[in-house]
């Protein structure tokens, strides 16, 4: 694999480039069957490998995912806004690992992570507790390379070799504690995926369009090129008249493929249009929630705190960001009829022990378009990444096995409207149903009530406050067989 440079700050470039009718920049963005709906939950005890259908025949583009009734009909009445909150690089074990629900780290008698990467000069490096809620500065990192550096052909064992020591680290219950909450109450998906071992670009574009048309990497220069060859999900929506709308804080997240800000400006929206349509019950059939990508002005200062979470974010921000968005949701007449899938676009360089199984090729499209001598296929999954559905038919005490990518939110909506695929890989995605229960009452007509999320600013952005890695996770490699080292048993 071709080894790509550092490349430019996803929040410096084209920041003056406006989106053609919404006066906003663009270039900041950070960065397998159909749905069984059983009475009965899954056990929450937690798979070894991913679980997986039993095999179907290959679904096509184009097909639709019941061929028996037209385009546009509306089959889930029950879920009437899908809310879409997406945030940026962090991994389901740095996450939820301490979460208790689903798989997570492997914990010692003392509650402490068994789950390890090799360190160099005969050392290895358990996975550690983040001094705080601030991280440091372009690390970890997650491009191609690294990616599949920390992947290393299915052991997950190069996540210090990648990205340094801080790709160990990880949060807790008093760290976030609404996340914690939220991911307590609701359904947690322990096999969510991000679609690529890539970076944010690459994996947002299989948000929206399914593939990620031969790219690689986050450059600003990939905004205006290579299109998706049969458009994105947005232009189905349009194409049957069906509402959406894209919730931006600064930069809108669906013009990681220009196009479509410009084609759809009428549809770009400030945030706080958000918390006014939720208040009214007046939310859009499918809803984009952007948190701010951008931080304060490196030169002036100026500017609020960045709330995506990409480092060197304090995540505090981005879980406010996150308790607002659910809690207006919650508070919402549209409550009653909603579906809000919170998750990340990739694993930021941060450790997980799962190893990401194979994936369906989208198209015949290899990657490296933008980087040429790049070698592969788009035929593995990226990390976990967290992932929580929120609803009021959620399941109660529910984790989902079930492997998903960010192509399942893509399944979810041509599920419910049965509107053609774009690709194979949405085409033959599961459609997240599993985590919802449509037959029986909804098990959270009354919103539970969650803790409040971490106070603001109590770190500095690029400073965690803490030696990274703490002396007492550097252990030597003789204490290997009493670890979980990378995807290792």
């Amino acid at each position: 694999m071709h080894h790509l440079g550092e490349e430019v700050s996803r929040r410096s470039v084209l920041k003056g480039m406006g989106v053609a009718g919404a006066g906003i920049a663009v270039a900041g963005i950070a960065g397998c069957s159909s749905s069984k709906n059983a009475s009965t939950p899954n056990s929450t005890a937690a798979p070894t490998t991913p679980t997986t259908a039993r095999p179907q025949p290959l679904r096509r583009p184009g097909s639709r995912p019941n061929p028996t009734l037209p385009e546009g009909t509306d089959t889930i009445p029950k879920i009437e806004h899908i809310v879409i909150v997406m945030m940026e690089n962090h991994s389901f074990d740095g996450r939820f690992g301490m979460l208790g629900r689903g798989d997570g780290f492997k914990l010692d008698a003392q509650g402490k992570p068994l789950d390890a990467n090799p360190y160099g000069n005969g050392k290895l490096l358990r996975s550690f507790h983040m001094p705080s809620t601030c991280q440091l500065n372009a690390r970890p990192g997650q491009n191609w390379v690294a990616s599949h550096t920390s992947f290393d052909n299915g052991r997950n064992d190069g996540f210090v070799r990648a990205s340094g020591p801080v790709a160990m680290g990880y949060w807790e219950r008093d760290d976030i504690p609404f996340y914690y909450g939220l991911a307590s109450a609701f359904p947690v998906c322990d096999r969510y995926f991000c679609s690529v071992l890539a970076q944010t670009y690459p994996n947002r574009r299989f948000l929206i369009a399914g593939t990620a048309s031969g790219i690689v990497t986050t450059s600003a220069s990939n905004l205006g090129k290579f299109p998706p060859a049969n458009g994105t999900i947005l232009d189905r929506l349009h194409a049957h008249g069906i509402s959406w709308r894209d919730y931006y804080s600064d930069l809108p997240g669906i013009a990681v493929i220009l196009k479509n800000a410009t084609t759809y400006s009428a549809n770009l929206s400030p945030i706080d249009q958000f918390f006014k349509d939720a208040k009214a019950g007046s939310l859009p059939a499918v809803s984009f929630v952007d948190p701010r990508f951008n931080g304060p002005d490196p030169n002036s200062g100026a500017g609020e705190p960045a709330e995506s979470e990409e480092n060197p974010d304090d995540i505090a921000y981005g879980e406010n960001f996150v308790s607002k968005v659910v809690n207006a949701l919650f508070d919402s007449p549209n409550w009653k009829n909603s579906m809000l899938i919170y998750t990340y676009d990739e694993h930021g360089g941060y450790y997980d022990h799962v190893a990401p199984p194979k994936a369906i090729k989208p198209d015949n499209i290899p990657p490296g378009a933008d980087s040429p001598g790049v070698t592969g296929a788009y035929d593995h999954y990226g990390f976990r990444v967290p992932t929580v559905v929120v609803s009021p038919y959620a399941r109660r005490d529910y984790v989902s096995h079930v492997v998903h990518d960010h192509t399942s939110i893509m399944k979810l909506i041509e599920t419910k409207w049965n509107l053609p695929a774009l690709t194979y890989r949405d085409a033959n995605a599961d459609d997240m149903l599993d985590s919802l229960d449509l037959v029986g009452p909804p098990g959270f007509a009354d919103p539970p009530s969650l803790p409040k999320p971490a106070r603001l600013g109590t770190c500095q952005p690029g400073n965690p406050g803490g030696p990274i890695p703490p002396a007492a996770a550097v252990v030597p490699a003789s204490q290997g067989a009493s670890l979980r080292i990378g995807a290792t048993a």
